[in-house]
């Protein structure tokens, strides 16, 4: 089942500010090692990251303190060339580069 991205985008413009404009490409989803399926899209654009503002969560910090923070859901976002993002996103979803890639060059 793949999740629309009409919901994904009201989503990522919730957390992070940031709105991409359509046409968006669905990628194959990725099953981490523990199980999690994850999904992404691509979109070609104008998105600028430096206009990033992530809403927040408030969790107890450290651990079993009593203490409260508050941390932003996303606190860095960029755009980088296959070769940077492949050192800078998780390995297992490396994958999601291959397709990209393949989706552009074939």
């Amino acid at each position: 089942m793949r999740t629309s991205w009409s919901w994904r985008s009201g989503s990522l413009r919730s957390e992070t500010g940031l709105s991409p404009q359509p046409p968006y490409v669905a990628l194959d989803p990725i099953k981490q090692k523990a199980g999690k399926v994850v999904h992404a899209w691509a979109f070609e654009g104008d998105c600028d990251p430096g206009c990033l503002a992530s809403n927040t969560f408030t969790m107890e910090w450290p651990p079993r303190s009593g203490r409260f923070q508050t941390f932003p859901e996303v606190d860095l976002a960029g755009f980088f060339d296959l070769d940077a993002a492949r050192l800078k996103m998780n390995a297992a979803q490396v994958p999601f580069l291959d397709q990209l890639a393949s989706r552009v060059t074939g």
